[in-house]
Parts: structure tokens; sequence; C-alpha cells
């Protein structure tokens, strides 16, 4: 009996143990920076201050992003009531642009081997420093007090953080770690939660003394909305969008009626003009293409010999290498999607124009227009002096030839006056 008290004291002193280890967030950040990610680091901060977790991991793998996105994440972090680590993981990862104020305004800034930082000249939404200088000494001399602000509420090396702005210089690991860039090198997660224990960190809502030596760490993954606009965001899924809609308008329009190519289109459309209205966009690649669907509409109507249709490939073409103007390739359209959208378009407006003009070639079947040229059977006798009857589709009709009928004989309807058909042996 004694034996089993002890037994039941253990029991009790594990699971209290377990209980009381303290948990710490971790998520994982590994494309651009724009709105979904903004929502997704806002919503996991959130849950760690919901759950009381000891700090959020945030590990960063990114280019950069959109500088209005960053201003965001920055925001978050400083208001934070939970310590925020930024590790830049795995070996081969970057934080690059974005990805180094993101860095810079964490509790710890941390990286691991054979990673780098650096390179911050800001890229706005609308494609980065506008062609101007005095814009882009404007953004640039934004871009640095901001990063400036960040470097010395979070007493780094100011001077650097200033210089990856304007210099767009770019650090390893242990470069950083010397410069006062970063706190600490780390090979993994294990290794970071044992540097930090013990520290101190400045939250919004106090002095924390971090423990996060025995911590557990559990992976907040995006929810289902943050997925969706992550997904949407994409500037190849904007320019599928964008085509999708086109042809499913056009589509309506050319056959009204229709209903579920107009919903499908009309849809597609908003979805694509929500997608790239956080993309940098050339509004000489919209004209382009714009462009290139008036000149597969007037193909309907005009006779070109092609020269419309070409035109309007090729126009098509270019609005699409130049739609989305970025010196970063994750937010740049890749070739495989123009060249394949392209194509698309073109096969699409050409089945459309051919339609066309098939419709406008084919006799009508509505009228007088639509008896002539069909057979029928002549019912009597009919000739130049008498006329006779004949049945064609199916109606009896009076007719009248100017060679002689005979009963029986297959005619073939030449001309219709009033009521009455002229008619001739076949």
């Amino acid at each position: 009996m004694k034996r089993l008290f002890i037994y039941i004291l253990i029991l009790l002193a594990i699971s209290s143990e377990l209980m009381a280890k303290s948990v710490v967030l971790l998520i994982k950040v590994e494309s651009g920076i724009g709105p979904a990610t903004s929502s997704y680091i806002k919503s996991s901060i959130e849950e760690a201050e919901k759950r009381n977790a000891e700090a959020l991991i945030i590990q960063l793998n990114t280019p950069g992003g959109l500088l209005d996105a960053t201003r965001e994440i920055v925001s978050y972090i400083l208001k934070s009531k939970v310590p925020v680590i930024v590790y830049v993981a795995p070996g081969g990862a970057r934080a690059g642009s974005a990805g180094v104020f993101i860095t810079l305004s964490a509790n710890f800034a941390i990286m691991a081997p054979a990673t780098n930082i650096g390179a911050a000249h800001p890229v706005d939404v609308g494609g980065g420093a506008d062609t101007t200088s005095v814009m882009n000494d404007k953004i640039t001399n934004d871009a640095s007090a901001f990063i400036r602000s960040i470097a010395q509420k979070r007493h780094r090396n100011v001077e650097w953080a200033e210089r990856s702005v304007r210099e767009s210089i770019s650090s390893s690991e242990n470069e950083a770690l010397k410069e006062g860039v970063i706190d600490y090198v780390c090979p993994n997660i294990d290794s970071l939660l044992r540097a930090v224990d013990g520290a101190i960190a400045q939250t919004s809502s106090g002095t924390i003394t971090m423990k996060t030596a025995s911590a557990v760490v559990e992976e907040q993954e995006m929810n289902w909305k943050e997925e969706f606009f992550s997904i949407l965001t994409n500037p190849n899924i904007a320019y599928i969008l964008m085509l999708i809609g086109i042809y499913g308008i056009f589509f309506e329009l050319y056959n009204p009626g229709s209903i579920l190519p107009g919903v499908a289109g009309g849809i597609s459309l908003i979805l694509a003009g929500y997608s790239l209205q956080f993309l940098p966009i050339n509004y000489a690649g919209v004209s382009l293409i714009v462009l290139a669907i008036i000149l597969f509409l007037i193909e309907i109507k005009v006779t070109s010999y092609g020269i419309l249709t070409i035109g309007g490939v090729i126009s098509f073409l270019l609005g699409s290498l130049m739609l989305i103007d970025s010196p970063f390739e994750f937010l740049r359209i890749s070739m495989s999607a123009i060249i394949t959208g392209t194509v698309l378009t073109a096969l699409f407006f050409i089945f459309i124009v051919a339609l066309g003009l098939k419709a406008q070639k084919r006799r009508k079947f509505l009228g007088n227009e639509a008896i002539i040229g069909q057979k029928g059977i002549a019912l009597g006798e009919i000739n130049s002096s008498s006329k006779g009857s004949v049945r064609v589709l199916g109606e009896i009709w009076k007719a009248a030839s100017d060679e002689p009928i005979g009963k029986g004989d297959e005619i073939v309807v030449t001309c219709v006056e009033s009521l009455m058909l002229k008619v001739k042996k076949v």
C-alpha cells in the first residue's frame, strides 16, 4: 500500500511537471512578404498571447516583399505581449529586403549557419523605387528612417541597418553577429531555445525573463483564409484569374444567356483585381492586353485576313511580359504561364472568330430566303404555261417552272415570288 502511494505521488509529480512546461509557438514564413504573411503573423501573435506562450518563433526565409505589409508586421511584433524570435533558417535561407526589417524588429534575432541577411532597399507596392530621382530619394529616406527606428528600439547596429537600405549591403550569419545585427547563431530550434533561456525580453506588457530551455514547441499553421489569400496574391494565379475572367465575359457577350461563363468570368475578374492591387502593376502592360482584346473583337467584324489576330497575339504577349514590373522573381509572372496564356488566348479568339465568320456565311433559316435551294417533289405536271403544286419541307406550295416537270420529279426551289415558288428539275 505504501509503495502504491509512492507511485501515485511520482505520477502526480511527473504530470504536474509536464503541465508546467512552457509552450513556444513556431510559424514558418518561406515566401515573399505580402498581405497574407501579415495576416498570418498577426493571428499567430494573437494566438501566442491567448495561450500565454513563452515566445513566438518566426522561422524566416524570404527574398523580400511589399513595404506596406512589412510595416504592418513590424508593428505587430513591436506591440506583441509575448517575446518574438525571428530565426533565419534553415541553412541556405535568407532575410532579404523586407526580411531585414522583420528580423531587426524581433526581441531576439537569430540565424542558422550558412544564411545571410541584408539588401533592404525598399520595394513599394508600385514596383519599387520610382524612375525619378526625387521620388526614389523620398522612398529611400523614408525606409532608412524606418529601419533606424527599429534598430534603435531593439539596440542593434543602426549604421549597418541604414547601409542595408541605402547601399543594399548583405552579411553572412557570422558577420551579422559580429556587427551586432543579430543576437545568436544557432544550428536548430533546440539550441535556439537554450540560447535565449534566461535572457531578458522587453515586450509591450513589460520585461519578461525567458524560460525556454524545456519548452514544448508547437507549430502554428495558416488557417484556410490565410491560405486562400496567400494563393490569391501569387502573380501566376492573378494572371490565370484574369484570363478566365476575360474568356468568361467575352463568351457571355458572344452568346448571351449562357449565364455560367458570365458568372465565372465576373468572379474571376474581381478576384484578379483584388490580387493585382497588391502587386507592382505596369499600366503599359495592362493597356497592351486591353488593346489585344479590342483587336480580337474587331477581327469578328472586319475581314483582315488574320492581320488583326496576329497583332492581338503580339500585343497580348508583350502586355503579359510587362504586366508585373518587379526586380523580385517571386513577384513576377513565370514565362511558362505567359506563353501558355498567350497560346490559349490566341486559340480561344481564333475559335470565336471562326464561329463568327461561319455564322455570317450560314444560310438563313427564316423568311422567304430560307426555302431557296431546298429540294422537293412535284405533285403534278408543271411547265411554262401551267402551274402546279410541289411538296417542299413537308409543306405544299404552288409552283411554276420554265421547263417541263413531270409528276413525282425531284425539284429544287430557285426563287420565291410572294407565295409562288419558281422551281426547276434536279
